[in-house]
């Protein structure tokens, strides 16, 4: 056959079969045994891997310069309880009949006690030297606190008509309610951060720091500032002392008090006063508050911080009511009630916000047919309540799977919320015969 030629055969040659091994396939058993094998040294040297990563990680971080920084503590703030008046009748209750055991005795040490400090009074003449030592007593608690207060620049770039750079300045006072190893937190008017290119802290020494805004409240005007630790020196971290936060609950109409950073308009001025009048059950949004009144110089816009004779923070300074009902008394936000807010914006975080001003159903109002709960005074417009549609005139009984009686079981849950989380709320509306209850889906806002 043509096309196909065998291969010639040469002489003296032999050829042999060729063949390929090929491996019998691993059986079920070798091939687990295998895996686990694998596994076990993956483990291993994953396990060596990060035993040696953490112990070479400092010393190269160290070798490098780098150094990691610790997270931030969280702030807390103890929340003050308001003195009830069912507690000091008990009080005076107990005092009465430890009294009464020994009424002769009692009334002989009472007339006594009354005729020593009659003639003591009567007989002691009052000099110049004893108005200059009460005053140096204030001037010295006045000079402890002012290692607290600050003055805040907010600094804006801006340009004229013809395009050339103006830099606008505006002062502003801010105390320091807490400190860290990382950083120093100012409570300040919130007029001090907005629109802020830049801000800068100037402290009692005149070392002056960069600054950054690290939460605002705009429903109370006020704002946190935050200052990097390690960009003050150690003379002036000596020198820095937070003001304590005092209890607001504590106060009394007569008391004496101290107007701090910039009563006078001027930063870092002083004045003295009395607190006139306490209104309690002052309803804000979310809240129910004390309000100061006293007849003392302050600056709401600039900042006006007040102390009480011990130093503690006590206030600050409100703007004053657009209906001019407290005349030329300056009217000043208790700290006790803003604590649960303070802590919020301390850490960093919104302050969360249901949008309402309300009032406790009282037994009175209860009686005439009221369910207990939360009266709403007014659902604050384009706050999430109002938002949800929960209307004036409604009651709200529960927040959030809680039931809610009065004002302080309502003020704690909102303190506890989470910006931006929906929370499930149940109100009584007032209908034509009965109240019906109706539930709502309502969006956390934040202050």
């Amino acid at each position: 056959m043509s096309g196909v030629q065998e291969p010639k055969k040469e002489p003296g040659k032999r050829h042999f079969i060729t063949e390929k091994i090929v491996k019998q396939p691993l059986t079920k058993q070798q091939l687990a045994r295998r895996a686990i094998l694998l596994l076990l040294a993956a483990a291993l040297f994953g396990g060596v891997a990060g035993v040696s990563f953490a112990v070479c990680r400092p010393l190269v971080s160290k070798f490098l310069g780098e150094e990691t920084a610790p997270a931030e503590p969280r702030i807390s703030i103890p929340k003050d309880e308001p003195a009830e008046v069912s507690t000091e009748a008990e009080i005076q209750e107990k005092e009465t009949v430890d009294e009464s055991q020994d009424e002769s005795q009692a009334a002989a040490e009472s007339e006594s006690v009354e005729k020593i400090v009659r003639n003591t009074i009567e007989n002691y003449r009052f000099t110049v030297e004893d108005l200059s030592a009460l005053f140096s007593s204030l001037r010295q608690q006045v000079q402890t606190a002012s290692k607290g207060i600050v003055i805040v620049h907010s600094v804006q770039q801006e340009v004229d008509w013809f395009d050339n750079p103006v830099e606008t300045t505006g002062l502003y006072s801010g105390v320091i309610i807490a400190a860290t190893s990382q950083e120093l937190l100012v409570l300040t008017p919130e007029a001090a951060v907005q629109q802020a290119d830049s801000i800068k802290v100037t402290f009692a020494d005149g070392v002056e720091v960069n600054g950054h805004m690290k939460q605002q409240d705009t429903i109370s005007g006020m704002a946190i500032v935050s200052v990097n630790a390690g960009e003050i020196g150690e003379e002036t971290l000596k020198e820095v002392e937070p003001l304590v936060l005092g209890n607001s609950y504590l106060v009394r109409e007569g008391d004496l008090i101290i107007a701090m950073g910039s009563p006078a308009g001027i930063a870092r001025s002083v004045d003295y006063g009395f607190v006139s009048y306490i209104k309690k059950n002052v309803q804000m949004v979310d809240q129910i508050t004390r309000v100061l009144y006293a007849r003392i110089s302050s600056d709401a816009e600039g900042g006006t911080f007040l102390v009480n004779t011990s130093g503690e923070l006590i206030g600050w300074v409100m703007k004053p009511d657009e209906n001019g009902e407290n005349g030329n008394m300056t009217m000043a936000m208790g700290i006790s009630d803003y604590k649960g807010i303070l802590e919020n914006l301390t850490n960093g975080l919104a302050a969360p916000c249901f949008g309402i001003e309300g009032q406790e159903v009282s037994e009175t109002m209860a009686s005439q047919g009221l369910p207990h709960g939360i009266y709403v005074l007014n659902s604050v417009t384009d706050r999430p309540a109002y938002s949800a549609g929960i209307q004036n005139g409604d009651i709200i009984t529960y927040v959030d799977g809680r039931k809610i009686v009065t004002m302080k079981d309502f003020q704690s849950i909102v303190d506890n919320l989470e910006c931006g989380r929906l929370i499930h709320v149940v109100v009584q509306r007032n209908g034509r015969d009965q109240y019906a209850e109706l539930e709502f889906q309502v969006t956390v806002g934040a202050r």
